[in-house]
């Protein structure tokens, strides 16, 4: 199976977990025999227990490719955005991604289906199906419909249409009031979940027809000037070839921090104590400092180097005007190599604390405006700096002034405080050499 997962979005409605590199597919709350896994994680080994073989793109912006990587490994495939153009555009390069850098053949099928459904096994089982359905078939595309549980006015929905011969065809309405959506279930209507499946060809000659070109070179290059609009509205709206395969599984859409929590096995992630006369309270903490809860009812607490949040469950919803007025830096990330959390910020200062995941590099790069010093905390590896590589250990202290090339290799998980100092202190201020380690 050829699966393409769209993962974007900036996060805002789970501030402050989440960020513009960390989604909310990222955040790891679901518990495992091993600790926890995020979203994307969930859905990749739900994924692979279905089909082993699959083959999955991930589909996202530059800004959490490291995070990607972080979380599923570098052997991944990762259709890259150059920046955002909503979802044909997405799907477009990511189908060309396949064609053009991963040589599938354009008579192949391709499943497209959101990073972040918490879904059980059968839903990739249906998944599965509406690949094979696909690739066999002869309808241009296949789409997924779900089962309504209740008249939601957050999703859009599939309703079937007969003529007199009893032909269907389906009409697409997105978001309708509860009472229509009420009336729109009684005819048989879906929710449309965002999945849908179609051969290659299909949507590499759409994106000749909409967009001048279906070369991935091309799209990519020109990408900050294709159209922007959704797949629904520039596709699946217009097309008279469409069959739809039901699915009547656990969905839910994970929005929302009361979504989010409804889905938590546990009512507390990281150092949290909630006492007895709590009701409805879930905690998730990312920082080195307990949280005790007590006496409260239907809320949710999230703490993070960006900040802390205490909302009534409902209300929580609305967060995201306010988080749009903050002017933050990003506090936290995780990359490639392992992750860095900000410690503190002076005038001319910033300190970090970073950890390297066992095997792991930075790249070579320098810095122009300012001084780094690292101190090793635990684990060791070895640096290179300007060319000169020495190995580290747990209390060494190694000297960048501004200018210099640096990296550091861990060979065992290592730990890092990391000063830097300078009047300009930006994420923009790097230079990457190349270099075999």
């Amino acid at each position: 199976m050829n699966i393409i997962l769209l993962s974007g979005g900036s996060g805002k409605r789970l501030w402050p977990l989440s960020n513009d590199i960390r989604s909310k597919q990222f955040i790891k709350i679901f518990g495992t025999d091993n600790g926890f896994e995020s979203m994307v994680q969930r859905v990749y080994r739900q994924i692979t227990t279905v089909d082993q073989n699959a083959m999955v793109t991930i589909a996202t912006s530059k800004s959490q490719v490291s995070t990607v990587h972080n979380q599923l490994g570098n052997n991944i495939g990762i259709s890259v955005e150059p920046c955002r153009r909503d979802t044909f555009a997405a799907i477009a390069l990511a189908t060309a991604y396949l064609h053009d850098i991963k040589d599938v053949d354009e008579n192949e099928a391709v499943v497209v289906c959101p990073v972040d459904p918490y879904v059980e096994a059968s839903y990739f089982r249906c998944v599965n199906a509406i690949y094979n359905t696909a690739r066999q078939g002869d309808k241009n595309l296949v789409l997924m419909g779900i089962e309504p549980t209740y008249p939601s006015e957050k999703y859009g929905y599939i309703k079937p249409t007969y003529d007199q011969c009893g032909n269907c065809s389906f009409t697409f309405i997105e978001k309708p009031t509860a009472e229509k959506a009420k009336e729109y279930i009684s005819d048989g209507a879906l929710w449309n979940g965002g999945v849908f499946a179609y051969k290659l060809k299909y949507v590499l000659n759409k994106s000749r027809d909409m967009l001048g070109t279906s070369d991935y070179n091309e799209l990519f290059s020109n990408y900050s000037n294709l159209e922007k609009i959704s797949f629904d509205y520039a596709v699946v709206e217009h097309e008279k070839s469409i069959e739809v395969l039901r699915y009547n599984g656990t969905w839910k859409d994970l929005g929302t921090w009361n979504t989010l929590t409804e889905a938590m096995e546990n009512d507390s992630v990281g150092e949290a104590i909630i006492d007895e006369a709590s009701e409805n309270v879930h905690v998730i903490n990312e920082l080195d400092v307990p949280i005790i809860a007590m006496g409260l009812k239907d809320v949710i607490i999230s703490a993070s180097p960006e900040g802390i949040l205490v909302s009534d469950k409902a209300k929580s919803s609305y967060i995201k005007p306010i988080v749009d007025s903050l002017n933050q830096l990003v506090m936290f990330a995780d990359k490639s190599w392992g992750t860095y959390k900000v410690l503190d910020i002076g005038k001319e200062s910033m300190t970090i604390k970073v950890t390297l995941k066992s095997g792991e590099h930075m790249f070579y790069h320098s810095h122009e405006r300012r001084d780094e010093v690292w101190t090793v905390i635990s684990g060791r590896g070895r640096t290179i700096v300007d060319g000169m590589e020495q190995p580290i250990k747990v209390g060494d202290v190694i000297t960048m002034a501004a200018g210099c090339k640096h990296t550091v290799i861990a060979e065992t998980e290592l730990q890092m405080i990391e000063v830097q100092l300078g009047k300009d202190i930006s994420v923009a201020d790097k230079r990457k050499f190349e270099l075999e380690i």
